[in-house]
């Protein structure tokens, strides 16, 4: 029989033995911070990490729940609950959910959607349930499929430190304190690097001037659990040693954990079942299936489609006699073992014979083919292929305005702010050859796209006039599209000219292991370039790394491993580097460097001054000239500062009308230069009942002379003067208002004291002298 897994070696020395057995058995009585509503003393701990005290606390808060605890971080405070229900879940996998929520109250605001209360999950909270999920379901025994919900509340945010980090250390803790199986605990810690220097759990203000933002989730005895990176295309060295300082941090976290769960006495509750095949039964179909299996694997001459045919084909044959010769066993038991069969083949073809299912070698990549300039209509676009897997990349300019906007309650919880580029990742059903929901995105979708984006985003200059959202739709999968949709985007944005410092490219790498019978370790192990996946699928890592040819960019290493050495990591890193390398090679015969020039048929944006003495005529009565111009040539105005502005048009075409549209209601506004103090004549083009308007010169844009302006006496109408239209009256000139740009004259200031009333009104135009109203309708002048 081949060499087990590492995953059900461990299995056999937790199921094996009264030891370990009885770490999964529920206390009879409840004590200290218990399980169940324990009502104990708290317990709390202070770890030193990075120089800094974390708080880790238990037994205080959500005592009904199997496992609570508060991590505190400055003035930052995370409680986590982990609560698994003890009848087995009807699923054939593990029903693990997180749930990270964003509280508005923890950070002193009220939400500002028309409930003002949390709606639904947004793109931080999912990504970050997605980093805790990576970071705790390898360690949760084989075959425990139990329904099993961790919710991460936010107590208290200072803006300071994030708590996405205290959230993974308090999922480890409220895990390891539960009764829950589990063989954690495990730490997690953010390294930055500033000035050349790592930064363990750095502040938010260290964060924004830091190269790198590397999360680290680490395991007992040095091991990596799970890795997360984004950074500014750091070297190879910088970043491995960042990762070595990282996990040697997070053991201070798994030795405070530990000594709670030790001081707390947890003991695991038993499991009425774990749900993996019995060894009979394996034998069997290993019997009846090991050699059409091997057939199969070993034919480099299937592709995706025809393998997963034929593999299928030796199933449906193999349960059928496994039903036959086991009757009683559950329908999971002979399906179970059969994927035991075929997994432990494909997996010796790699370990021994150095083989893999479709002909490569172990570092070799598959065919890449790239494309660019598909449509021409489109502002860029890429077609990029390798093996099976085909990603067709698009890329769209919009105006600045088109950022994603950043509500105040993310700002304040998490630091997100406006950003201008995106990249967006859709995987349609069609890709794997299946009917499914078109439309919407999930959180797999959500994470591969954030990890594209965060590949490309160090190479956008910070300064582009455009928004720019790339599109990845993944048109044939079979293994590594995340990588593939960074290098399709990194081709589609030198195709629409946009001046990224240097091409990016991303690989996927996987890891085959042996691990020892007695202790669950590692004995032999090989890694895979470019991985397949079904290699993703019966391997136990995916290593994905993208980055350019000086360094790295980002970095995501998801395990089914409880851990691996830091050691397989430096080496997964060398081999991606040496990879990454070759498919950028390729990728340059295609397209070595960004166009010169944008497309034609791109977006045009230019800037316009504006002094201030023309701001009213340009933006218009209630900003009614930038409207109409904006509503009828479809550009967006922006104001950059008190002068200028930005006119984004989507088309040449359209900024050639916008052009048209301002010279027209600014072609008879001819500045001429006035002299503060002066008087000057003015003609009366328009009486209103708020005061005149008048102009001093032809082709000058008539001015309100307020009523307050037109004389000494207090006046409700300019009727009262006697001021006609096309009368001309005397005016002082006193500059322009430094706010609006809007002429300041007065009359008033050239006359004398005013003593009786001008004119007979009728009551409805009565003015008013000295705050008194006349008492009748009539007066004489």
């Amino acid at each position: 029989m081949a060499a087990p897994s590492c995953r059900r070696a461990a299995l056999r020395g937790c199921a094996i033995g009264g030891g370990a057995a009885a770490r999964w058995r529920r206390p009879l009585l409840p004590g200290g911070c218990g399980p169940r509503g324990a009502a104990g003393a708290c317990r709390a701990l202070a770890v030193e990490v990075g120089g800094r005290k974390m708080e880790l606390s238990s037994g205080k808060l959500a005592r009904f729940a199997d496992g609570s605890a508060v991590v505190q971080l400055g003035d930052t405070a995370v409680m986590v609950t982990a609560v698994s229900k003890t009848k087995p879940s009807a699923s054939q996998f593990m029903p693990l959910v997180v749930d990270y929520r964003q509280k508005a109250a923890a950070a002193g605001r009220i939400p500002t959607n028309y409930l003002r209360r949390e709606l639904g999950s947004t793109d931080k909270e999912i990504l970050t349930s997605r980093v805790i999920d990576r970071s705790i379901r390898p360690l949760f025994p084989a075959g425990y499929f139990y329904d099993t919900q961790i919710l991460c509340n936010l107590l208290a945010v200072d803006g300071v430190n994030d708590p996405d980090i205290l959230a993974i250390n308090g999922a480890s803790a409220a895990l390891a304190l539960s009764d829950i199986p589990w063989n954690g605990p495990i730490g997690a810690v953010r390294v930055g690097l500033v000035d050349g220097e790592t930064i363990i759990n750095p502040t938010r203000k260290q964060l924004s001037s830091s190269a790198l933002n590397l999360v680290v989730a680490g395991a007992p005895q040095n091991q990596v659990v799970m890795l997360e990176a984004t950074a500014e295309n750091i070297l190879q060295q910088d970043f491995c040693h960042a990762i070595k300082v990282g996990v040697k941090q997070t053991q201070h976290i798994i030795q405070g954990i530990q000594q709670l769960v030790k001081e707390q006495g947890v003991v695991k509750r038993t499991v009425q079942k774990l749900y993996v095949a019995p060894e009979e039964i394996v034998e069997c179909a290993n019997k009846l299936a090991s050699n059409k299996i091997y057939a199969v694997f070993t034919d480099s001459g299937h592709d995706k489609i025809s393998r997963d045919e034929a593999i299928n084909k030796i199933r449906l044959e193999t349960e059928e006699q496994l039903k036959e010769k086991f009757p009683e066993a559950e329908p999971y038991e002979i399906i179970e073992a059969f994927n035991v069969v075929s997994k432990d083949i494909f997996r010796n073809l790699v370990l021994n014979e150095y083989r893999r299912c479709d002909g490569r070698d172990l570092t070799s990549l598959r065919d890449i083919k790239c494309e660019v300039d598909m449509f021409k209509m489109l502002h860029g676009s890429a077609l990029f292929q390798r093996g099976q897997t085909q990603v067709l990349c698009t890329v769209t300019f919009d105006s600045i305005e088109s950022s994603v906007k950043s509500d105040v309650i993310s700002t304040a919880v998490s630091g997100i702010k406006d950003k201008n580029f995106m990249l967006h990742y859709e995987f349609p059903p069609y890709a794997t050859n299946e009917i499914g929901k078109v439309g919407g995105m999930n959180r797999r979708e959500l994470g591969h796209g954030a990890l594209a984006e965060r590949a490309l985003k160090p190479v956008i200059p910070e300064d582009f006039p455009f928004t720019i959202r790339v599109t990845s739709e993944v048109l044939e999968s079979n293994g590594s599209s995340s990588m593939a949709s960074a290098c399709g985007g990194s081709l589609a944005l030198m195709d629409a000219g946009v001046p990224v410092s240097s091409a990016v490219a991303g690989v996927a790498i996987g890891l085959i292991t042996k691990c020892s019978l007695e202790n669950g370790g590692i004995e032999d192990y090989r890694l895979l370039t470019d991985i397949l996946g079904i290699e993703d699928y019966y391997g136990d890592m995916d290593f994905k790394m993208a980055g350019t040819n000086k360094g790295i960019t980002a970095l995501q290493v998801d395990l089914k491993l409880p851990g691996i050495p830091i050691k397989i990591v430096m080496e997964a890193i060398q081999q991606a580097t040496a990879a990454k390398r070759e498919i950028l090679q390729i990728m340059n015969q295609t397209l070595a460097k960004p166009r010169p020039n944008r497309k034609e048929s791109g977006p045009v944006v230019e800037t316009i001054h504006v002094p201030l003495s023309k701001r009213l005529r340009f933006v218009g009565p209630g900003a009614y000239n930038l409207k109409k111009l904006q509503a009828q040539t479809g550009v967006t105005v922006s104001q950059l500062d008190e002068e200028t502005y930005s006119v984004f048009a989507p088309t040449p075409v359209a900024m050639h009308e916008a052009r048209e549209f301002i010279r027209d209601i600014c072609k008879d506004d001819q500045e001429v230069n006035l002299e503060f103090g002066a008087v000057y004549t003015a003609t009366i083009t328009e009486i209103r009942d708020s005061g005149v308007m008048v102009k001093l010169y032809p082709n000058m844009t008539p001015v309100l002379l307020h009523n307050s302006q037109l004389d000494q006496r207090k006046i409700k109408h300019p009727s009262a003067l006697g001021l006609e239209v096309g009368q001309e009256i005397q005016v002082k000139y006193f500059g322009r208002d430094p706010t609006d740009g809007r002429m300041r004259l007065s009359r008033k200031i050239l006359q004398s004291p005013a003593t009786t009333v001008l004119k007979t009104l009728t009551d409805k135009n009565s003015i008013v002298l000295g705050g008194t109203i006349p008492q009748s309708s009539t007066s004489s002048q």
